[in-house]
C-alpha cells in the first residue's frame, strides 16, 4: 500500500519538521520581472506547497550574480518584500520552503545585470557557450574578473547576509549552490580555478572559499537551518572532469560533516546526458555526512522508495515532475497518472502560460 511508503513518512531536516520526505527540486523559471519575487511566482510556489520541502529557484545574494534574465535576487527590500508573499503562500498550505541561494559567477553577462554589477569567477576563464538576454538574444559569455582578496570577502558577506534576509522574508532555511558550474562550484574545479593563492591549486585551497562561505552562513542562520547542493560529475555551465574530482568531495563532505549543517542535496545529472554519479562516490558522501541526504536526479516514486528504503538518501527531490503536476504527493499516494503534458518552450518565459496554468489530477 502507498501509505506504508517512506516517502509519505514526516521527517526532520535539521531544525525543520516536513510532513513528507519528497522535495520540489530548484528549477529557474525565470519569473521574476525586475529580479524581484511576485504574486505569480507566489501562486505556483503555493500551488506545488504539498511537497515535504519546496527549495526555490536559484536565487542572486548580489546584483553580482544575477547571471540569468529575470531570475530573482534577495539583497534588496523591495525583494525581501515579495519573497514574504511567497513563504507565506507555501506555509498556508503546510509546506516548508528554503531559498536557493545561486551566486552565477562566470555563467553571466552584462546585459543580464545592473548597472555597476560585475562578473566575477575565481580566475579569468571564459566559459563556452552561450547566455540568453531578453534585449539582444543569444551572446557568448565574457571573461570574467579574477576574484581579488577584496572581492572573495564582500562576495561571502553577500552570501551571509543573504541568508539573514531569506529568514527576515520567513523562510525555513537556505541551500547553498555549490553545483551547476556557479560561482561556489568553480572555485572547486581546477579548469576553472587556476588560481596560485591559498584558495587554489590542491583540493583543500579549492574547498576552502566553498567551505568558508558554508560556516559563515552556518553561523549567522544556524546550521539546522543550512543546507549545500553538489553536482559532482556534473557537466552544466561548462564543467568539463578533472582526476581528482572524487578526492575533492570526499574531502568535502567531510569537512561539511564537521560544521554540521543540515543537509547535502546530492544531484546526479545522468538523466539529461551527463555521466552518472557512481554509486561508490554517492556511498562514500553517505559515510562522511551523517546528516541528510537529499538525493536527486531524474527519479520517479519507485526508485526514490527504493534509495530511501536503502538508506542511500533520506528525501528525494523531483524536478520536472512538478512543473507539470502541482499536485504531483497526491498523484504519487493514490496512484493517478502523472501528466505527460509538459511545455519545455514555456520553462523561462515570462508570464503564466507553462508556470501556474497546468490543471490539477
Amino acid at each position: 500500500m502507498m501509505e506504508e511508503y517512506k516517502l509519505f513518512t514526516p521527517v526532520k531536516v535539521g531544525l525543520v519538521a516536513l510532513q513528507n520526505r519528497i522535495v520540489m527540486a530548484p528549477m529557474t523559471r525565470s519569473r521574476a520581472i525586475g529580479n524581484v519575487p511576485n504574486q505569480l511566482m507566489a501562486e505556483y510556489y503555493k500551488q506545488r506547497s504539498g511537497a515535504g520541502l519546496i527549495i526555490t529557484e536559484g536565487t542572486s545574494p548580489s546584483p553580482n550574480g544575477l547571471g540569468y534574465a529575470r531570475i530573482p535576487g534577495i539583497y534588496s527590500k523591495q525583494q525581501i518584500e515579495g519573497w514574504k508573499k511567497i513563504t507565506l503562500a507555501v506555509h498556508s498550505g503546510g509546506g516548508k520552503i528554503f531559498v536557493q541561494l545561486m551566486h552565477t559567477g562566470r555563467i553571466s553577462h552584462p546585459l543580464n545585470m545592473p548597472e555597476g554589477a560585475q562578473i566575477l569567477a575565481p580566475s579569468a576563464v571564459k566559459a563556452a557557450g552561450q547566455v540568453w538576454t531578453d534585449s539582444e538574444k543569444l551572446q557568448d559569455f565574457p571573461v570574467p574578473k579574477e576574484m581579488t582578496k577584496e572581492d572573495l570577502l564582500h562576495t561571502k558577506t553577500e552570501f551571509v547576509t543573504a541568508a539573514k534576509n531569506a529568514l527576515d522574508a520567513g523562510f525555513d532555511g537556505v541551500e547553498l549552490h555549490g553545483a551547476n558550474g556557479y560561482l561556489l562550484e568553480q572555485f572547486l574545479s581546477p579548469v576553472s580555478n587556476t588560481r596560485k593563492d591559498n584558495y587554489g591549486g590542491s583540493v583543500e585551497n579549492r574547498c576552502r572559499f566553498v567551505i568558508e562561505v558554508v560556516t559563515a552562513v552556518a553561523e549567522a542562520i544556524g546550521k539546522g537551518k543550512t543546507g549545500i547542493r553538489l553536482s559532482p560529475y556534473g557537466v552544466a555551465s561548462d564543467m568539463p572532469h578533472y582526476p581528482e574530482i572524487d578526492a575533492t568531495y570526499k574531502y568535502l563532505s567531510e569537512q561539511l560533516n564537521k560544521i554540521g549543517i543540515a543537509y547535502i542535496h546530492l544531484v546526479d545529472h545522468s538523466a539529461m546526458g551527463a555521466p552518472v554519479v557512481s554509486m561508490e562516490l554517492k556511498k562514500l558522501i553517505r559515510k562522511n555526512f551523517k546528516n541528510t541526504i537529499i538525493l536527486s536526479g531524474g527519479y520517479d516514486m519507485e526508485r526514490a522508495e527504493a534509495d530511501i528504503q536503502s538508506g542511500l538518501g533520506d528525501l528525494v527531490a523531483f524536478g520536472r515532475p512538478f512543473i507539470n503536476n502541482p499536485d504531483l504527493i497526491d498523484r504519487f499516494k493514490k496512484n493517478w497518472a502523472l501528466s505527460q503534458d509538459l511545455h519545455m518552450d514555456l520553462f523561462y518565459t515570462a508570464d503564466e502560460k507553462g508556470y501556474t496554468d497546468y490543471p490539477l489530477f
